[in-house]
Order: C-alpha cells, then structure tokens, then sequence
C-alpha cells in the first residue's frame, strides 16, 4: 500500500511548555514562555497607549474643526448680506469654471502629441493655464466656503 506521512501529530498545550511553529516534540523551558508573556503585555500596553494618543489627536483636531465651523456661522451671522453675495458669486463662477475647465481640456486634447514630443510646448501650456486656473479654484473654494449654507441641525424627537 501507498505511505502515506501523518498530518497531525500531538501538540503538549500545558501551561509550562510551549511548542514553537515548526517543531512538534521539543518544548519550551517555562522562563522563556513567561518572557514572551511579557514581551505579549508590553506590546498590548504600547497599543493601548497608542489608541489613547489617536483618541487625543482625533479630539484636537474634530475641536479646531468646530472651532472653525463656529466662527465661520458668527461671521455669516454678522454679514448675512455679504454671505448672501458670495453664494450667489460662487454659483456663478461654477458655470464659468465648468466652461473654463472644458477649454483647457479641449487644448489639451488637441495638443497632446506636441506635449509629448516637446518640453516647452508642454510647459507653455501649464504657464499658460496653470496660474489662472490655480487662483480661479481659490476664488470659487473661498466663495463656496463663505456662501455655504450651514449644516441642518438635527432636532432630538
């Protein structure tokens, strides 16, 4: 008949003695098992240790956020007129950004092979379109941002 090699094989689960991976049969003196115990509880401290320094930052920065969420509504509530404006602003400049931004990319398009086989029509390109588009993307985020509506607040039933 064919041999066949055992799969199991008998593991010692005692609490003096450890079987390393690989090597059923030899046993670990109990000094080393309570150093790995240890080692074991030194790491579960260090992790506990470091969820609490997460849980610090997270709260540091959900505060700065709501911080700044605070005055953003006290400064709207103090110029609601100009609020007023700048989401009407904002709303605006989406369309001419849109258009602005299917523009660039009709350039872009059209002009693919020269950006590949030449250094300065590539670089032309970005000095041409890179500024504007750079100082118009802040102009929108700083008009959207102040002429954001502020969050629903949710009512306890």
């Amino acid at each position: 008949m064919n041999e066949i090699p055992a799969v199991f094989t008998q593991i010692d689960i005692s609490s003096g003695t450890v079987a390393p991976h690989g090597s059923a049969g030899m046993t670990v003196p109990a000094d080393q098992t309570s150093q790995t115990n240890l080692l074991l509880r030194d790491l579960v401290v260090l992790q506990h240790r470091s969820c609490e320094l997460l849980a610090e930052l997270v709260n540091q920065v959900s505060l700065q956020a709501r911080q700044r969420t605070a005055e953003l509504k006290a400064w709207k509530e103090t110029n609601p007129e100009l609020a007023n404006s700048c989401r009407q602003a904002a709303e605006s400049l989406a369309g001419v950004h849109t258009e602005f931004l299917g523009s660039i990319a009709r350039d872009a398009i059209e002009n693919a092979e020269d950006f590949v086989d030449s250094e300065y029509a590539l670089g032309e390109f970005i000095d041409r379109h890179g500024p504007r588009l750079a100082h118009f993307n802040g102009v929108l985020q700083l008009f959207a941002q102040l002429g954001s509506q502020p969050p629903a607040t949710e009512t306890p039933s």
